[in-house]
């Protein structure tokens, strides 16, 4: 099969939302631009003039004009947006009142329906007039502990409409994970519903959410949705029981740096870290990617295979701003049968398809053919978590569809969006993501800050973007935010991706270059893991590293026992623990012992030298161990046929 898999057709060159604005801005601004490179120079030599322009081709609803697009800082975080503007994200996803189809909903093969634009916007109605009633104002954070609903988004968006910050989590997390969150953020209102489906078994949430709730002294009601149908809990308030009171909804004007999203991602030590993202920042990146990108129009049914608790889901609902179909679906892919989700996407005609690597490479190993069915109106394919590799590709064009776009895409929880993803204008190279973002300033530096091209660098954005966190919470100073970002290279923006970017504009990622643990694409904090380790007496200490295999990333876990050998049992153990505690994503691959763990002479855990020592790499920090020798033990393990 050829390297190229996918090209343009005329369509695309004359009557996508990309070629629309090329001409829109063309005549705006007196241009000649003609293809994507050229868009991409002008829109990173000229963001006040482009994103300015992107806020009005994407009809974005402003309650009062920005008087100033772009006001630079000599810090990179200090950039301001649009000052003086004002808007509200809930109004800007609800601009429609239709009978056309908002959400179509699915739990496995348990509970099914469809939701209009006017059935949405009445939903929304009462939950935002109750949340009024209970005192919820501006600026307050509201949590769920929630699956993939379609309260879900209604919470959200009711949230939204008065000022509030929404905050989620999904129901597979542990108590301990849920409150490490959380607690962080002190929720006035926690969303939860009784239970979710999950290979066709309930799974009942009440103790979790009694335990939950009297942790968080902060709640002033719990409200709670039927799934599953458990038993009444007389310490929540139920959702099927909110007064539908007259009224109507006052969207609360706020400014365009105003929180709209506490989003959660993890370092290597402490707690995850709450990452806050602005109304207008999330509003206007969500819209140049579906718009411009992914070329989304109001006919389109968008699909994204998520949990509530990744930033796909929130990148998921902003498709509601442009007048999309959004499915939900919530539960196991491969319930009741290993094609089930294949047969019911297609069944429902959407048009784009979300996923992730993972998915891809198993129903390829599994020998599950998506070309079995017609998928008569699927255009796009979209994966993320990791990168796609060629045998990826040679499957979707020979036994999905033939002509589909498949689009891998990669950035983050930390710009709740991407740096690199598809775009209808250039043809699709096996192996590679089409285009770094309009707007974004996308480099491949080595250590020393040069930037690189055709060669493994680190991915660095080298100037601000409307998305970037407006602050972590609580973080005085902006001290987490700054070593989270902007410890390696001064004022700039350091992502932890390795990448390569080529002469024709195309990308290569080659996954994490620090220590945080990215399983199908998620982002877990090391840390996460030890707090539950470090309660077992009879392990000494661990380290745990992500390795790569295949198009995923495995967690595979070492630790050190002193008199108690590790046995099934406690490997068992082990596992449970971590899966009750944090959440399944979280359970290692392999648990390995070893004789000593790695550390720092400051008395760090050094989980990169170990990451690096398995995968055959040199270890660049020996003199800074206090205890080198302790790598020899990881030299000859065999990680994928350790027994």
């Amino acid at each position: 099969m050829s390297n190229i898999v996918w090209k343009p057709q005329d369509y695309h060159f004359k009557s996508s939302n990309i070629a629309k604005f090329i001409s829109y801005i063309n005549e705006k601004n007196f241009l000649e631009i003609d293809d994507y490179e050229k868009l991409h120079d002008w829109s990173i030599n000229n963001p006040s003039i482009f994103w300015d322009n992107v806020s009005k081709f994407c009809d974005i609803n402003f309650s009062n004009q920005p008087k100033n697009i772009l006001e630079r800082h000599k810090s990179f975080i200090g950039s301001k947006w649009f000052e003086g503007a004002t808007l509200n994200f809930a109004e800007n996803l609800l601009k429609y009142k239709d009978d056309t189809l908002a959400i179509e909903y699915f739990c496995e093969d348990k509970i099914k329906g469809r939701i209009t634009y006017k059935e949405l916007h009445e939903e929304v109605r009462v939950c935002y007039l109750h949340l009024k009633s209970l005192g919820v104002k501006k600026g307050d954070r509201l949590a769920g502990y929630l699956p993939n609903i379609p309260q879900t988004i209604i919470a959200m968006l009711a949230t939204s409409a008065i000022g509030g910050v929404w905050s989620s989590c999904s129901p597979d997390f542990g108590i301990r994970g849920v409150l490490d969150r959380f607690e962080q953020i002190n929720p006035k209102v926690l969303f939860v519903a009784d239970g979710y489906f999950y290979k066709g078994k309930k799974i009942d949430l009440t103790s979790n959410i009694l335990e939950i709730q009297s942790s968080l002294s902060s709640l002033k009601e719990t409200i709670c949705i039927n799934i599953v149908n458990a038993k009444k809990n007389s310490q929540v308030s139920y959702w099927d029981d909110i007064p539908k009171n007259k009224g109507k909804i006052n969207f609360e004007p706020v400014t365009f740096s105003h929180p709209l999203y506490i989003m959660y991602s993890s370092g290597t030590t402490g707690k995850p870290k709450s990452i806050v993202h602005s109304v207008g920042g999330t509003l206007i990146q969500h819209l140049k990617e579906l718009v411009l990108h992914c070329d989304l129009k109001k006919e389109d049914k968008i699909f994204y295979f998520t949990t509530c608790g990744w930033m796909m889901w929130n990148w998921l609902v902003s498709s509601l701003s442009v007048g999309a179909k959004v499915v939900l679906y919530e539960g196991n892919p491969f319930y009741p049968n290993e094609n089930s989700l294949l047969k019911l996407m297609d069944s429902i005609e959407v048009s784009i398809f979300g996923t992730s690597a993972k998915y891809i490479s198993y129903i390829e190993q599994n020998n599950i053919f998506p070309n079995q069915f017609n998928f008569k109106k699927l255009r796009m394919i979209l994966s993320t978590g990791s990168p796609l590799v060629n045998e990826n590709y040679d499957f979707v064009y020979s036994d999905w569809k033939e002509d589909v776009q498949l689009c891998s895409i990669s950035g983050g929880t930390d710009i709740i969006s991407c740096f690199a993803l598809g775009n209808p204008l250039k043809p699709i190279i096996k192996g590679r993501l089409q285009s770094i973002g309009l707007g974004m300033n996308v480099k491949s530096f080595d250590e020393n800050g040069k930037s690189l091209i055709e060669k493994k660098g680190e991915l660095v954005c080298v100037d601000p973007f409307p998305s970037m966190p407006i602050y972590f919470y609580k973080d005085t100073d902006n001290n987490k935010y700054k070593n989270a970002y902007f410890d390696r290279y001064p004022n700039i923006w350091k992502h932890g991706d390795y990448v390569s970017i080529y002469e024709d504009g195309s990308v290569e990622i080659f996954g994490r270059s620090d220590t945080t643990l990215n399983p199908g694409g998620v982002r877990i904090g090391t840390a996460e893991i030890y707090r539950v380790i470090d309660k077992f007496d009879d392990v000494d200490d661990s380290v745990v590293i992500g390795y790569k295999h295949d198009s995923d990333e495995l967690i595979i876990l070492f630790v050190k026992t002193s008199e108690k050998k590790l046995n099934q049992e406690l490997i068992k153990d082990i596992k449970y623990r971590i899966k009750q505690s944090c959440s399944p994503r979280h359970m290692p691959f392999k648990i390995i012992p070893v004789k000593d763990i790695p550390y720092t002479i400051n008395g760090k855990k050094v989980e990169i030298a170990v990451k690096n020592v398995i995968e055959g790499k040199n270890v660049t920090n020996i003199d800074a161990l206090s205890n080198p020798e302790s790598l020899n033990y990881f030299k000859e393990i065999d990680i994928i046929n350790y027994e």
